[in-house]
């Protein structure tokens, strides 16, 4: 079968070729085409190259392997590329997206945070405390709210920041009372 005076597999082949292309100039120009991805995740470029690659290779290969005919061919191709793509999208394009959080975080930012004593905080001292973030651990050097000793283990709320030290005080999270 001819389509635009080409046999249907040379067809496959250029357009597996030019979505190929297209998929190496979106690497490295992909930060411009980022944006349209954001409304509809379907119409993510990322996801249409591989859905149009994923296609044309399958339909390309079914061509030259099976006697099917070319329309049950570019359905069943169509069909595969489709599942493909999806389980690219959620499997792999999604974490992907999820996982570009910054692992740097601002002083500012631990206002307000809890986090619990690992070095017992002095009366007029410093101790350490560990705050648990969405990227890990930190561990900053605390000080007691007006001079308090903290000990060992406790939670502690993030009141401010002096010169790269925490100042906590113990936290005592709100508790309902239970109705009898």
């Amino acid at each position: 079968m001819n389509v635009f005076g080409l046999p249907v597999e040379q067809l496959y082949l250029i357009v597996l070729v030019v979505a190929g292309l297209a998929t190496v100039l979106y690497l490295f120009f992909g930060d411009v085409a980022d944006g349209a991805g954001e409304a509809l995740p379907f119409l993510n470029p990322a996801v249409i190259l591989a859905f149009v690659t994923f296609m044309s290779a399958s339909g390309f290969i079914f061509e030259n392997v099976t006697g099917m005919g070319s329309v049950p061919i570019l359905m069943v191709s169509a069909g595969i590329s489709a599942v493909l793509s999806f389980l690219l999208y959620f499997f792999v394009l999604l974490p992907l997206r999820s996982a570009e959080a910054s692992t740097a975080y601002t002083e500012e930012s631990l206002l307000g945070q809890v986090g619990r004593v690992i070095t017992p905080v002095p009366e007029d001292g410093f101790g350490e405390v560990v705050i648990e973030t969405v990227n890990g651990l930190i561990s900053k050097r605390a000080a007691g709210l007006e001079n308090a000793a903290i000990g060992y283990d406790r939670e502690v709320l993030i009141i401010e920041i002096r010169d790269g030290t925490l100042i906590v005080k113990e936290y005592e999270p709100f508790r309902f009372k239970e109705l009898s």
